[in-house]
């Protein structure tokens, strides 16, 4: 099941399955209206404001992008419009719709005039929608929180936060705010049970878990940082409590946890040069990008690279790539290019050196242990090997003296890129390939023509059960190897998904 919804929603980007999303929602919303059982009376109010906030959203970011001198993110832009949809009460109302539109220019100029050296603090929506409060105009409704949008929502939220391996975040958000709902109705006297009850069916929780919290410009990097975070966004939205002008609501919570996040992540907007590009395989290239500023990471994170193209696909101009390099003046990536590529990657081959990119973000928990005694098991299926060259390069400089064995699983012999950095790394190398190589490097072996199982990777690596093991790679390889490790006895395993190639 996991790797049917993997193949499925990895056509798409978090950001086109975002929009997707709140296109349904309005959908339903709209027909529900229609039918008398969700807002009854307000589908013309609803046309109307989402009218209305989606071209004063589209204006807005026209004229900032233009002042500023960058390519306007349509997509981008179109989402914050649709979040701002269902926090807004739709209406009739001419002040009120006035209030929409002003709420759209602030959200969409906060991406810009709310940045702190080229990156936004503040979710646009939330600003928005929190600033717009103080004049009395309109408010923060939340009205997707209704017993008949319920089972939209909720499977909205699965599927965004499974395809954004957000999972753990949602389900602590979800956890936070249920309990922290029961506990506070307990003490009003009305019973957990209310307190549940309203969380779970009229209230902005599930909407919020997966279309708010999970916005990747303002989170921050680390897991442990993410649960911490949507925890904190539970207990401020659903703790009751009024000081002076500010008082619980999802708006208030999301700008307080943006704001923590952004002081714990990557606090300078990113901007590359490109320096070049090499080809690894038939079918991968490696891509050199030069820090026009020192840049933060650990071997093993990621970074999210945005590329504006014409014609783009799909996939959007924002794709995550497993940096393949050490923290150091060039950041390298390992991509695989298919025959039929997306409009990203055919416009990254069209690159010129000195072409300058940015980059959105750096996250990610797949980093080796800090104590160097502990023997790993690295694990590799095709491109799925770029955090391991990482991983590698950064052990090598510092003159790491650890036990790594690695299993590097290709469909051919032409398909085995970063031989060399491997060769260099001096670490046990098995490959699982359909066809013996014709020669191989001192100390590495093959493991024959069968595709990589768990058997098989046993029997290359007998003392797999006593290794602390990192799996990357297709998301059907990733699981079949994780079960079959797991029950070899593996305990300590880590896993890095390549979803959509």
């Amino acid at each position: 099941m996991t790797a049917w919804l993997d193949a499925l929603l990895g056509r798409f980007t978090m950001y086109r399955l975002v929009l997707y999303g709140l296109g349904i929602l309005f959908v339903v919303g709209l027909v529900f209206s229609l039918l008398g059982v969700v807002r009854p009376g307000d589908a013309l109010g609803m046309v109307a404001s989402a009218s209305v906030l989606f071209v004063a959203c589209m204006v807005t970011g026209w004229v900032f992008a233009a002042i500023f001198r960058v390519k306007a993110h349509t997509e981008s832009t179109i989402i914050t419009a649709g979040l701002l949809y269902f926090i807004l009460p739709p209406t009739l109302s001419l002040p009120a719709l006035g209030g929409a539109a002003l709420a759209g220019v602030i959200a969409v100029a906060s991406k810009y005039l709310l940045a702190i050296r080229g990156r936004h603090v503040f979710n646009p929506a939330a600003a928005g929608a929190f600033a717009i409060g103080f004049t009395g105009l309109t408010f923060g409704a939340w009205w997707p929180g209704t017993p008949w949008m319920l089972p939209f929502v909720v499977v909205l939220a699965f599927l965004i936060l499974f395809r954004t391996r957000r999972l753990p975040m949602g389900g602590v958000y979800v956890a936070v705010g249920l309990a922290v709902a029961a506990l506070q109705y307990t003490l009003f006297g009305l019973g957990p049970v209310a307190g549940l009850q309203y969380a779970a069916t009229q209230s902005a929780l599930w909407f919020f878990a997966a279309f708010m919290i999970t916005e990747p410009l303002t989170m921050p990097p680390r897991r442990w940082q993410q649960l911490l975070y949507a925890g904190l966004a539970a207990v401020l939205y659903f703790a009751t409590f009024h000081l002076g002008p500010f008082y619980n609501s999802p708006e208030f919570a999301l700008v307080v946890v943006n704001l923590l996040a952004f002081l714990a992540g990557q606090r300078r907007g990113i901007r590359l040069e490109f320096v070049g590009r090499r080809r690894l395989s038939p079918s991968s290239w490696e891509f050199d990008f030069r820090p026009l500023r020192p840049v933060s990471f650990h071997p093993g994170q990621f970074m999210e690279l945005t590329l504006p193209h014409g014609r783009s696909d799909s996939r959007g101009w924002r794709r995550v790539f497993s940096i393949a390099s050490a923290p150091g003046d060039v950041l390298r990536f390992g991509i695989r290019l298919p025959e039929k590529s997306s409009s990203f990657k055919r416009a990254l081959l069209e690159l010129e050196p000195g072409t300058k990119v940015s980059a959105t973000s750096v996250g990610g928990d797949f980093l080796l242990p800090r104590d160097a005694r502990r023997p790993l098991l690295l694990v590799a299926g095709g491109i799925g090997i770029t955090p391991f060259v990482g991983h590698l390069e950064q052990a090598a400089r510092e003159a790491d003296p650890r036990d790594i064995a690695v299993v590097y699983a290709i469909s051919s012999t032409d398909d085995l890129a970063y031989a060399e950095q491997l060769e260099r790394a001096g670490c046990t190398v098995a490959i699982a390939c359909p066809e013996k190589p014709s020669a191989l490097p001192a100390g590495w072996t093959w493991i024959g023509p069968d595709r990589l199982t768990g058997e098989t990777l046993l029997a290359a690596v007998p003392d797999a059960a006593g290794r602390e093991t990192f799996l990357s790679g297709s998301p059907s390889m990733v699981a079949g190897l994780r079960k079959a490790l797991r029950r070899a006895g593996v305990r300590r395993i880590h896993t890095d998904v390549f979803v959509g190639y």
